[in-house]
Parts: C-alpha cells; structure tokens; sequence
C-alpha cells in the first residue's frame, strides 16, 4: 500500500521555472484536441500570445477594456496529463479554472448537446487519490451557477450534479452504467474527479463545463460528437466561455 504524505515531504513539487510567463487569473482548460484547436485559432483572433508548455499548448489573450485577460491551455486528455497540465497553470498563476469537455450520458435524461455541470464525482481513476482532502472535493459553487445562468440564456439545457470518472472508457460495462445511473450520477468522463481533487489541493477555483456527447444508458452505445450540431454546439460554448473568462476582471 502507497503512504500518503504531506506536501513538502515530496521529491518533486511544480515550480515557475526562469523566465516562464506569469499568466491571468482566469482561464480554460480544454480537455479535448478539437477544442483545444479551435480554443487556439479562438486566442489567435484575439491578438493572443502563444506560450511555452512542455506536455501541451498554451495562450494568453490580452486584456480589452472592460474586458480582462485570460488564458487558454490543451488538450489534456486523460486524468493523469490534465492534473499535470493543471498543476503547471497553477504555478504560472492560475486561480480561477474552467474546463471544458465531452461527457457520456448515463440516464435518460441527459441526451446528447446536453451541457453538465458536474459537482462531485466517483473516482475510477489513479490520480485523485495521490490529492487527499478532507471531504468530498465539488467544484466551484458560484462559478457553477454563474455558469449555469449565463448558459441557459443561451438556450442550452443544463443540469448538474455528480459524475464517474474512470481511466478506461472500453471497459464501461451495462452493470456499471446501470448501476451508477440508478444512485444518480449523470455522466461519465476520464478528468473530471482528478482534476477538481487536485484544484482542491492547491486551493484555487475550479468548475467544469462538460458537452455531452453520447449516451450510454440504454445498455448500447449511442454516438452523437460527429454530427455537424454537436460540432457547432461545442463551438457556441467555447466562444460563451471565452466571454465568461473575459469578464471574469480581478
């Protein structure tokens, strides 16, 4: 068994290295590469500066008054190159994070272009565990609602609540979905328990946006991320979360 010990007993810890950038408060963690494509082409519009980030890419959009600076990283697909991904925005400067993602379905009631805003969340995954916390760990509170608000004037159906993480989405079984379904977790994802255990650890503001994608609840697969609406659905709620992060002035 692996003993979990504090923080400065650790080997390595991350660190702003030398002449590393200093980024904004707020910003967007794209989980996907699609999105992360589309969030860079997004900056570059935006008279964007292109930074340095070892294990993925990353951008800074200058401040227009009123509007403030944010920045934008991925992808990081996977819970483990997410924390590593987030740990390092952390470092740089990152406080108040929102990520944005793809889920699957578990109940009927989430269909596909459904946006969740999860809350807490199952882990099936290896990473949360090494960020220990002494309750659950949910997402950001006011950030969740705020988002929730700003997204259904859009005209997206929302909902919130718990999701399961795991590292192996081809070992989703019809036990597992109907199981975890029936005690009410909406979604399925590979990011999301690791990512707000580790933000909880560091103590800054996470809240994540996740699109779904396809559903898994009727016991067969139902795929919807290659269609041309949930394409342009997804591309809708980058530029709604660019605004959101933009707004978002210290």
């Amino acid at each position: 068994m692996i003993r979990r010990m504090d923080d400065t007993a650790m080997i390595i810890n991350p660190t702003r290295e030398k002449g590393e950038p200093e980024l904004p408060a707020a910003g967007i963690l794209l989980i996907n590469p699609a999105e992360a494509a589309a969030g860079l082409r997004l900056a570059k519009n935006r008279n964007a500066r292109r930074l340095f980030l070892f294990n993925s890419k990353l951008a800074e959009i200058p401040a227009t008054p009123p509007a403030g600076s944010f920045f934008v990283a991925g992808p990081a697909v996977g819970a483990p190159m997410a924390v590593l991904t987030l740990e390092k925005l952390v470092v740089l400067g990152a406080r108040r994070i929102i990520v944005y993602g793809w889920c699957g379905s578990l109940r009927a009631t989430l269909r596909i272009g459904d946006v969740l805003l999860p809350t807490w969340a199952i882990s099936d995954e290896g990473t949360s565990a090494h960020y220990p916390a002494s309750s659950q760990p949910e997402s950001h509170a006011p950030s969740r609602q705020l988002l929730a608000d700003g997204l259904i004037a859009q005209g997206l159906t929302v909902h919130t609540g718990p999701v399961w993480t795991t590292d192996a989405p081809y070992r989703e079984s019809t036990i597992q979905v109907g199981r975890l379904g029936g005690q009410g977790i909406l979604g399925v994802d590979m990011e999301y328990a690791a990512l707000v255990a580790a933000a909880t650890f560091r103590k800054v503001e996470l809240t994540a946006v996740l699109l779904v994608s396809d559903e898994l609840w009727s016991g067969k697969w139902n795929p919807g991320f290659r269609t041309k609406a949930f394409k342009k659905k997804s591309r809708e709620i980058l530029l709604f979360l660019a605004d959101f992060c933009a707004g978002l002035v210290s």
